[in-house]
């Protein structure tokens, strides 16, 4: 018998303020067609004041437990992955813990940007298979609306705030393909490429959170390449190829690269769950914020091969490949 990491529950969290493009023209030198046709993005969600990567992440968290009909009392290990938290320490997922009640668990955040989620995704499924984890609480929040420069037109059309959450327990498999659960993980960084996506602050240097810097055509000609070639080497692993996909669930970082990589692969847009036109890029909330769409959509199903890939700064990228 082999232990899977199987998904029991899914939910997200959407702050109430919609931002949509046109609300750009009044201060920049843009307009909402220029935004769309370079990002595919319509509108984002920003956080309230107050309202922070801690608060969305609960507000998701619970929405997944429900879900999966699972008390909070019921988790041995919440995993949040962020890059926005509310305070240098203690982490975002100690102040969930607390927030939902649980006391007999553990709690620590992943930091790798946009690829956040796909890193807490891996460590979730090693603490289950290791048997250090029966019920994994993973979430995935950001705020990033809090460190955009907003006279900058090449970034801050692109983000917006949100959460979103999975609640994944170990269950029996067969060591097969058609287990339910994650079949596969790949993960990658390259420390040289820092400068194509950075905040340019922080605790040790400036004292401050910084704000948001990135070399938008260098990330796009990394990330097609490095986002197909790390989805195709998941699914190897697995013993599966792309026509075996019935979902591909990417980062929502820019349209014109979810296209690009699914073309790479060869798997029809139809089969791509896509969110970045209501969301823009919500870095590590992007992909649980998706699935929990997607399902709310009725577009993922128990028993879909499921694929996700990001890329963010780092660079850091992989992918993940589950049935769920």
């Amino acid at each position: 018998m082999t232990i899977r990491a199987v998904v029991c529950g899914v939910g997200h969290y959407l702050p109430a303020r919609v931002m949509e493009n046109s609300e750009f023209e009044a201060h920049l030198e843009t307009t909402d067609e220029w935004i769309r046709t370079r990002s595919g993005i319509e509108r984002r969600h920003i956080a309230a004041e107050g309202e922070t990567t801690s608060v969305m992440a609960i507000h998701a968290a619970r929405a997944a437990l429900a879900d999966a009909g699972i008390d909070a009392t019921a988790i041995d290990t919440i995993i949040v992955a962020t890059s926005t938290p509310d305070l240098t320490f203690p982490s975002v997922a100690t102040m969930v813990q607390a927030g939902l009640g649980n006391t007999t668990g553990y709690a620590f955040d992943v930091q790798a940007v946009c690829a956040g989620f796909v890193y807490a995704l891996a460590n979730a499924n090693a603490l289950i298979l290791s048997g250090q984890a029966q019920r994994v609480l993973l979430i995935g929040a950001e705020t990033f609306s809090r460190i955009l420069d907003w006279n900058d037109r090449s970034t801050c059309v692109l983000f917006g705030d949100g959460a979103g959450a999975l609640v994944l327990e170990a269950a029996p498999g067969n060591g097969t393909s058609a287990d339910r659960g994650i079949l596969a993980t790949d993960l990658h960084s390259d420390g040289r490429l820092r400068e194509l996506l950075y905040v340019d602050g922080g605790p040790s240097t400036t004292g401050t959170a910084g704000l948001l810097r990135m070399q938008g055509n260098a990330v796009f000609r990394h990330a097609i390449e490095k986002l197909a070639e790390t989805a195709e080497t998941a699914l190897a692993k697995a013993g599966l190829n792309d026509g075996d996909i019935d979902w591909i669930v990417p980062h929502q970082a820019n349209i014109r690269i979810i296209e690009g990589t699914a073309k790479r692969m060869q798997v029809s847009m139809d089969h791509v769950v896509v969110t970045v036109q209501d969301h823009g890029n919500t870095s590590a909330a992007s992909i649980p914020l998706a699935m929990s769409v997607g399902r709310a959509r009725g577009q993922i199903k128990e028993g879909d091969l499921i694929v996700t890939e990001a890329i963010g700064g780092g660079l850091t990228w992989g992918a993940v490949v589950l049935r769920w």
